[in-house]
């Protein structure tokens, strides 16, 4: 092959930008990377998944940025693979592209009453406190008393700590100021958060447990009879269990707001006329025993699916994008030059750190394959998204985005908040 060996990245989440930042780190190696989000900001998850309050985990975007100064690599901004431009498209003008998209779309409990008003994803209320351009929450939700979030893992533990969160607490982050003001107003008093199995099968690390213990605004309540008969397989399972207990052996210090577990309990159905105002909970070990559970606001955080562009094969019953090895497949065999990274190749699971590891599988895919791939001279794809009329948002630009939060921030005595409107994103960056 003559020339730099070219591959297109889609997704600027931590599984694209590690493939990128391991593509570039052998000077040895000519690499040019084009790296494409939908969104006019980089980061994916970080920006728009990870809990605001968890600015640590954030600071993470530091790294990533520094992927976007290594020569070589473009960020492309405000592009959506699928429509202003095709995966086969992308395929005749790089040597090879990556699949780093994530898993945009939630899976549903799929039981009576599950779409009454009230019945929302959780995903929907993280992207909305999360400033994300495309959030579909109505915060007049908010009004509920009770709020149930279905699910145990790290999610659900964010959920219910942004629920109780202070106005204060708030303004500490970079959630947009309408998110603040809604979240300060709201009626909920008790949030319930509902696992499927015993607390030791909970996904949610120790360390998410031992923060939302000490949560100020809240009492956090644990059951005693739901640890009873847990038996825990693997270490961290039984550190688990032993801050679940001293949470469950501690009393309650009359906070205005309480975090409720409940354990071993199987929604069977949501209950309301158009909305919904309790969950039916069956004991998981013995379906016969039902409890009807108070609850005018339900966010099951049970899991999500991958939506590739158009064109790209889908397992539907895993929700990813079927490869082998890191190479996409469908029913003729391997798709050539099209390669998998990131929770749209193994389903959403692990911690950030867990994508580099896995971006590095699919790199080496890529590496391993160079010598076969098509060795034609890339056409830029910067003509065709000219052609289509599409703003692109590139580095420089998505930088002018960055001072205009900072400088939203400075007018609310904050350090930044969030822009969430796309139009607004777009002014910032002055493109058209």
């Amino acid at each position: 092959m003559t020339g730099p060996l070219r591959v297109a990245v889609v997704g600027s989440g931590p599984a694209g930008l590690f493939c990128a930042q391991i593509l570039t780190e052998d000077p040895e190696r000519a690499v040019a990377v084009d790296v494409f989000e939908r969104l006019p900001t980089p980061f994916g998850l970080v920006r728009y998944g990870v809990a605001p309050d968890h600015q640590k985990i954030k600071s993470i975007v530091a790294s990533l940025a520094e992927t976007f100064e290594a020569p070589g690599v473009r960020f492309l901004g405000n592009v959506t693979v699928g429509t202003d431009v095709t995966v086969e498209e992308l395929r005749e003008r790089y040597h090879a592209v990556i699949l780093a998209s994530g898993a945009p779309l939630d899976r549903r409990l799929g039981i009576p009453g599950d779409e009454l008003t009230g019945v929302l994803a959780a995903r929907n209320f993280v992207s909305w406190y999360s400033g994300h351009p495309d959030a579909d929450f109505d915060p007049s939700v908010l009004a509920a008393e009770t709020a149930m979030v279905v699910g145990v893992g790290n999610v659900a533990l964010d959920v219910a700590r942004m629920l109780v969160r202070t106005p204060d607490e708030l303004r500490r982050t970079d959630v947009p100021e309408h998110v603040v003001d809604a979240l300060a107003g709201h009626a909920v008093r008790e949030v319930v958060v509902v696992g499927r199995r015993g607390p030791q099968f909970a996904k949610f690390t120790n360390k998410e447990l031992l923060e939302l213990a000490e949560v100020e605004s809240a009492d956090v309540l644990v059951d005693p009879a739901d640890l009873a008969h847990a038996s825990p397989a693997t270490p961290a399972a039984r550190r688990l269990l032993a801050s679940l207990q001293k949470i469950a052996d501690r009393e309650p210090r009359g906070r205005d707001r309480r975090i409720r577990f409940l354990f071993d309990r199987t929604p069977i159905g949501f209950v309301g006329e158009t909305a919904v105002r309790a969950a039916r909970l069956a004991r998981t070990g013995d379906p016969t025993v039902v409890e009807e559970v108070a609850a005018g606001l339900v966010l099951p955080a049970v899991g999500y699916r991958s939506a590739p562009p158009a064109g790209v094969p889908l397992d539907d019953d895993a929700g990813t994008v079927p490869h082998r090895d890191s190479r996409v497949v469908d029913a003729n065999g391997e798709v050539g030059g099209l390669y998998v990274a990131g929770w749209a190749k193994r389903g959403p699971s692990g911690v950030i750190g867990t994508n580099r590891l896995c971006a590095s599988e699919t790199v080496a895919a890529v590496l391993e394959d160079a010598a076969a791939l098509d060795p034609r001279v890339a056409v830029p794809v910067d003509d065709l998204l000219a052609t289509r009329g599409v703003p692109v948002v590139d580095w420089t630009r998505w930088r002018l985005i960055e001072a205009a939060e900072a400088g939203l921030g400075a007018e609310h005595g904050r350090e930044r908040v969030k822009l969430h409107d796309r139009k607004d994103m777009l002014a910032a960056a002055r493109v058209h």
